[in-house]
């Protein structure tokens, strides 16, 4: 009896070795890739791309799409897609700088951020989750609602940010040991996702809807409250990263987080989570949310245009479309 015990153990640790040994390849993968940007960035401009400046502002830069993609990432593993976290994100960032949010000071622009953000998730999660949508239907029409209501609100204008302590934030001064409070908050942002993904039952609900929504309904998981729970993760995220935004721009626009479903997506997939979902880390989102504001970096400083920008993050997707399908072709 032990001994099949053994034998049955050994069978369930040879295919979990193997993902983990993939997944430990695909990090040190985009891991040189990062390094090779850097090396890129270092000959072309070095005085400029190696100021502690510069890395600075590359750091808090992707904390915003960072954040946003933590949350697309979960989205995405379960088989899922979220269209709107662009929109979301300006919806929160004019909702919370309006004037009668600021003359709550800090806390009401926060709570107002994150309330707007939540509530669009939920929205999204309901439409999917129990009204039986499409996610990429879904998602799209609160794409165009978000974006249309943020119009709305500000008619156009920039709405600018009074609050001292929202905009110190944003200065030099708030700096902990060199490190933007932004970065600090991204980084927590993904630690809390890498535990929740790895050490809870959440994380590996998750998985097991993406792998299999209906074996995982008939191993007894609430498959639609998981998809639900799922998207209010997401809008949680862009609440948390329109906050990030207000303080990092000082303001609330309504172009706000244009094209950031593009970015968050793209991230997520350079870091190996499949679009078919059942398989993602977040540690290779994150990597791939700093890969691609450092090309964006890189070029802007080569003055570089946007447009060329676009093209290289669109050949970037495919490429790794290609990478996971021939991947999964040999597994």
């Amino acid at each position: 009896m032990a001994e099949r015990e053994s034998d049955r153990a050994a069978s369930l640790n040879g295919p979990v070795r193997a993902l983990m040994a993939r997944a430990d390849i695909r990090t040190l993968s985009l891991l040189g890739v990062l390094a090779a940007l850097i090396v890129v960035g270092g000959i072309t401009k070095p005085d400029e791309f190696l100021d502690t400046r510069n890395l600075q502002l590359v750091l808090t830069q992707g904390s915003v799409i960072g954040v946003v993609t933590v949350g697309m990432t979960f989205v995405i593993m379960s088989g899922g897609i979220d269209l709107s976290v662009g929109a979301i994100v300006a919806l929160s960032s004019v909702w919370a700088t309006t004037v009668a949010t600021q003359e709550y000071g800090f806390a009401g622009i926060l709570f107002t951020a994150v309330l707007v953000g939540v509530s669009c998730g939920l929205v999204n999660g309901l439409l999917i989750a129990y009204g039986g949508m499409v996610p990429f239907i879904a998602t799209l029409a609160m794409l165009a609602s978000a974006r249309g209501l943020a119009l709305q609100i500000t008619d156009g204008a920039t709405q600018i940010v009074t609050i001292g302590s929202v905009l110190d934030l944003g200065e030099r001064d708030a700096y902990i040991l060199g490190i933007p409070p932004l970065v600090l908050v991204f980084a927590v942002v993904t630690i809390i996702g890498w535990l929740i993904l790895n050490r809870t039952t959440f994380g590996r609900r998750t998985v097991a809807v993406g792998g299999n929504a209906e074996a995982a309904r008939l191993a007894g998981i609430d498959v639609r409250r998981q998809r639900l729970y799922l998207y209010l993760l997401s809008g949680l995220c862009c609440g948390i990263a329109a906050f990030l935004l207000i303080i990092l721009s000082g303001s609330g626009q309504n172009t706000n987080g244009n094209l950031y479903e593009l970015d968050a997506i793209a991230a997520a997939i350079i870091g190996g989570t499949l679009l078919s979902g059942g398989r993602g880390t977040i540690v290779g989102s994150v990597l791939g949310v700093l890969i691609f504001t450092t090309i964006t970096n890189i070029f802007a400083l080569n003055n570089l245009q946007s447009d060329v920008q676009q093209i290289a993050k669109g050949a970037i997707i495919v490429a790794a479309v290609l990478v996971q399908r021939r991947t999964a072709s040999t597994t």
